[in-house]
């Protein structure tokens, strides 16, 4: 088993991946890191959508236009249900900030089964709410594609270019 720091700094966003089906036990393993994953006062406002079938992802893929994408053996659509959410006492909506932990802790163990992620937010939500058959309280937040990676990443890329600790950390106050 890889250590934290290792899953996080090997992991970057694969965008070539081999044609070879992700098993089974892998998939669950991952789903299962989302599903335990943390999430304000635990009410865990998420839905996963796995896409396996050539035929759904090449619908999904039609609103995300990207060569790549479709390569991809799997597709997890990551969905939010607002009302299932925790709300702050000002009214700010945790439900994106919950999409998101579960979504990383997914990646993370994506990384830790050999299998390479992609975090995809820029699609056309409502043409995915038509094609998924979402009813009108969940909304697709984020597109996780996943397989075999058929690359190797740029050691020079931006996933390992991070802006130095002084930078970034303010004591007591900014």
């Amino acid at each position: 088993m890889n250590s934290f720091f290792e899953l996080a700094k090997n992991r970057y966003s694969v965008r070539n991946y081999l044609d070879k089906p992700v098993e089974d036990e892998k998939l669950h393993y991952i789903l299962e890191a989302g599903r335990i994953a943390p999430s304000a006062a635990n009410y865990q406002p998420w839905h996963f959508i796995v896409i396996r079938e050539l035929e759904m992802r090449k619908k999904i893929v039609e609103t995300y236009n990207r060569p790549w994408f479709l390569q991809a053996p799997v597709i997890i659509v990551v969905c939010g249900d607002h009302r299932a959410a925790w709300k702050r006492p000002d009214g700010k909506d945790h439900c994106d900030i919950d999409i998101a932990i579960a979504t990383d802790h997914m990646t993370l163990a994506a990384e830790d089964m050999g299998l390479g992620t992609c975090w995809i937010c820029n699609f056309d939500a409502k043409q995915a709410i038509k094609i998924l058959n979402l009813p009108k309280e969940i909304e697709p937040i984020v597109y996780l594609s996943l397989g075999y990676s058929g690359d190797q990443p740029d050691k020079r890329s931006r996933h390992l270019s991070r802006k130095k600790m002084e930078e970034i950390l303010h004591w007591e106050k900014f």
